[in-house]
């Protein structure tokens, strides 16, 4: 079934660096890199053995040449000793990986590039790169705090570093390889139709796709809002299991293949592909019970409560075709979505925009922004609700609404001078009523931020305004 739920979107940012090299709508909001480490969990030790040093791919990539490689997965916790000169360059590489992850996927949904050329694909096994890199990052330096307390007891692990960000697994494949894996589905199809000693038109094709993908390799969508493996490409590639849009991806792509285009577009609250035909009546004819689109789209179609319900082929002519850089833009909401509820799961009814209630509702605990009541939320969920934010932001620039809940989310992450940028160019873009809300929301975060500064220089108490 490729039925895809639309979640509210969010927005979030990341640190900017100027390209020259790109047009003036993405220099505007910046090729976001980690250009510096205050957006990582942990800081390293300049004064230690874990002195940070600069990476630089290509000298990293020359120094291991002469090195035996061997492969390693990286979702296993590392517990190595961390004291060779090979394991203290890991957590440089996973930050090499996660500014090369972001880099590639800017230029892959460059405006300079014809969208028909964007490759749904590898815009999504770059995202997964760099929240991988993200994740495993994290537990490298949780490994190496546990080493620290153990005074070195931990067993040393066979830890690999890798040339490049291509090279680096994910769930066991890199993501040449997971690309590989839709060229091989395709060459399934194509077999599935030479069994059945029948011709290439579009029907049959489509019932093809429909026996390799649903029947033979077994995809299933999955339910599950918090789960992040059915959210990610390469994970739903490997287990079968996967939220509504990637399967509509995963569709997409293999149909690409076959030389087959298939289009889609938002109906209500999901997301309906189809293929691209000048006889649209032909996907409505119905056989065996089904139409060809209710095939294709799932029981939404047959369902009274949807939208998609009241589609034929006329309707189906007047609806506005998502390009690939909507559907991208769809996949990372359903991230931030995701990685909001995780972030925010032990605070029940907190919203992105819980804290923008009137400051003097005393009943409502989140609308409290002096910091006597901050929530208690996941900083490693919420990092990765504010990368994929981050990342939507290239996408949409000029939405000012997700521009406010990248905004809030790092408000959120206590990130107050960031917070007050962000919402400050939001408020230039909003309607008016919601720049009135905003207002005396980021006047009070000016007074957060002033007051954080304080206590970093060593004073205590509270700032006051007279």
């Amino acid at each position: 079934m490729v039925v895809v739920p639309l979640g509210g979107f969010c927005n979030q940012q990341l640190t900017s660096t100027a390209n020259t090299s790109t047009p003036m709508c993405l220099t505007n909001c910046g090729s976001y890199v980690y250009s510096d480490h205050r957006r990582f969990r942990y800081c390293f030790d300049r004064n230690g053995a874990d002195k940070e040093k600069k990476c630089n791919f290509s000298s990293s990539a020359t120094s291991r040449r002469g090195h035996k490689k061997r492969k390693m997965n990286v979702m296993p916790v590392i517990t190595s000793a961390l004291a060779t000169t090979q394991n203290l360059a890991l957590p440089n590489f996973y930050q090499e990986v996660i500014k090369a992850a972001r880099d590639k996927f800017t230029r892959e949904i460059s405006f300079q590039s014809r969208d028909k050329n964007i490759s749904l694909a590898k815009a999504l096994l770059y995202v997964a790169a760099e929240d991988e890199a993200f994740l495993a990052f994290n537990r490298e330096m949780d490994a190496r705090s546990l080493q620290n307390e153990r005074r070195g007891g931990l067993k040393a692990s066979d830890v690999q570093d890798w040339d490049c960000m291509e090279a680096m697994p994910l769930a066991g494949k890199n993501i040449k390889e997971w690309l590989a894996e839709l060229d091989a589905i395709a060459k399934e199809v194509e077999a599935e139709l030479v069994s059945r000693e029948i011709g290439c038109h579009l029907v049959e094709v489509l019932e093809a796709v429909n026996v390799v993908l649903f029947q033979l390799r077994g995809f299933k969508r999955s339910a599950g809002v918090v789960d992040s493996n059915c959210s990610y490409l390469h994970s739903v590639l490997s287990s079968g299991r996967g939220n509504a849009i990637l399967l509509s991806i995963i569709y997409i792509e293999v149909c690409r293949r076959l030389n087959l285009t298939i289009v889609g577009s938002r109906v209500g609250e999901e997301f309906l592909i189809w293929p691209q035909t000048g006889n649209p009546e032909e996907l409505f004819k119905v056989t065996s019970g089904h139409s060809l689109f209710g095939v294709v789209n799932g029981k939404c179609v047959e369902d009274p409560r949807s939208k998609a319900s009241d589609l034929n082929s006329n309707s189906l002519l007047g609806l506005e075709i998502a390009t690939n850089r909507d559907i991208i833009g769809i996949a990372l909401a359903n991230l931030i979505r995701l990685h909001w509820k995780r972030a925010s799961r032990m605070n029940h009814g907190l919203m992105l925009t819980s804290p923008l209630r009137p400051v003097h509702d005393d009943n409502d605990k989140y609308s409290k922004i002096d910091g006597s009541n901050f929530p208690s939320l996941r900083p490693q969920d919420l990092r990765l609700a504010v990368m994929a934010s981050e990342k939507l932001l290239i996408l949409q620039p000029h939405n000012w609404a997700l521009r406010r809940d990248h905004g809030m989310m790092l408000y959120f992450s206590r990130e107050y001078g960031e917070a007050v940028q962000e919402l400050s160019i939001c408020m230039a873009f909003a309607p008016e009523e919601e720049a009135e809300l905003l207002e005396p929301f980021v006047e009070k975060l000016h007074l957060l931020r002033l007051e954080s500064s304080w206590k970093s220089l060593g004073h205590k108490g509270r700032l006051t305004v007279p």
